[in-house]
């Protein structure tokens, strides 16, 4: 008997099992569903390993994994220079799916799908769009008939990757903008309402006839709320898909840097969606406790090989492969 367990315990050294391990994370709100499913069920078949993710926002996600509050993080918004030359803890940037944000509006009367160009929805957020009625509105949904009424544009208060992507696609259809409010995961808004977290601005926009708004495609089909096609860089209106943002990614997968620190707004492609973006983990280049370190890079592992496949049913795209085999590299990297 004796000898039995101390071959045991000779086993779970040699191979590295690892048990009673909670990981502590947080960040993105965007990603949290199938965050929260991949953490369920890497649980259920690794009974040792707990991880524990609080959708506490890209800002918070990025603060607390670059001072050690987290053992990693999740964020929609890419790390800066200033911000990875800060942070306490060196961490890397690892891409784990693909989304989308859209945008919403309450028109009552008007039930079919509305078309966007991107300069219309940056002039929406600049306060030079202020009515429904406007001629750009009208001219790229014919025969919808508008209403003369203001556009009430609402927009996150907290910090959020949502935002930084949002932002990041006006910045580059828009000179105005760029040059203005410009992109962040918190900006000077020049007109509209603030409110916390999608839901809040979802809320919103239901209680509010003709209010504008933006929130991720998941939260958006989840919650059954009517938004609307954008105008991508090929001339065609889109609407947002998990094939649309992988289009998107393909488009410029070859040319990703070795830090995945990459924008794939308004990218090239008939089909592409244009405010498509990467969400990544924040995880540690160094872990003090070895064996949390090896219950992180076996959890990564599992993502790649089990986890993307579920990514389309939950409204996300999963990486393209060219993508997928650089993140696997680069996970031999974690110590």
């Amino acid at each position: 008997m004796r000898a039995r367990l101390v071959a045991a315990s000779l086993l779970a050294v040699v191979t590295g099992i690892t048990s009673g391990q909670n990981i502590n994370a947080g960040g993105a709100t965007f990603p949290a569903p199938i965050y929260n499913k991949w953490f369920t069920e890497y649980a259920q078949s690794h009974p040792g390993v707990k991880i524990n993710y609080q959708p506490i926002g890209s800002g918070g996600g990025i603060r607390q994994v670059s001072d050690g509050t987290l053992d990693f993080g999740g964020s929609d918004a890419i790390m800066t220079d200033e911000q990875i030359a800060d942070a306490k803890v060196k961490v890397m940037a690892l891409p784990t799916v693909l989304g989308a944000v859209v945008p919403i509006y309450n028109l009552p009367g008007i039930n079919q799908e509305l078309n966007f160009a991107s300069d219309v929805i940056a002039d929406i957020y600049l306060g030079k769009i202020t009515k429904w009625s406007d001629p750009r509105i009208a001219k790229d949904n014919p025969g919808v008939k508008f209403p003369d009424k203001p556009v009430l544009a609402v927009y996150r208060s907290d910090g959020s990757g949502t935002t930084y992507i949002f932002t990041d696609f006006l910045s580059k259809v828009s000179p105005a903008w760029a040059a203005g409010p410009n992109k962040g995961s918190a900006v000077k808004w020049p007109v509209g309402i603030g409110q916390k977290g999608s839901e809040g601005v979802a809320g919103m926009v239901r209680q509010t006839p003709g209010s504008f708004g933006y929130v991720e495609l998941v939260y958006a089909a989840e919650n059954k709320i009517q938004y609307g096609l954008v105008k991508n860089p090929a001339g065609k209106f889109v609407k947002a898909t998990p094939e649309g943002a992988t289009e998107a990614a393909a488009a410029l997968a070859k040319s990703m840097p070795a830090d995945f620190r990459v924008s794939i707004t308004n990218a090239p492609g008939p089909n592409s969606y244009p405010i498509s973006s990467f969400t990544w983990f924040l995880i540690p280049l160094h872990f003090n406790d070895p064996a949390k370190g090896k219950a992180m890079v076996d959890f990564l592992h599992w993502m790649l090989d089990h986890g993307e496949s579920e990514a389309a049913a939950l409204g996300y795209a999963p990486l393209p492969k060219p993508v997928a085999d650089k993140v696997n590299l680069a996970i031999a990297k974690i110590k």
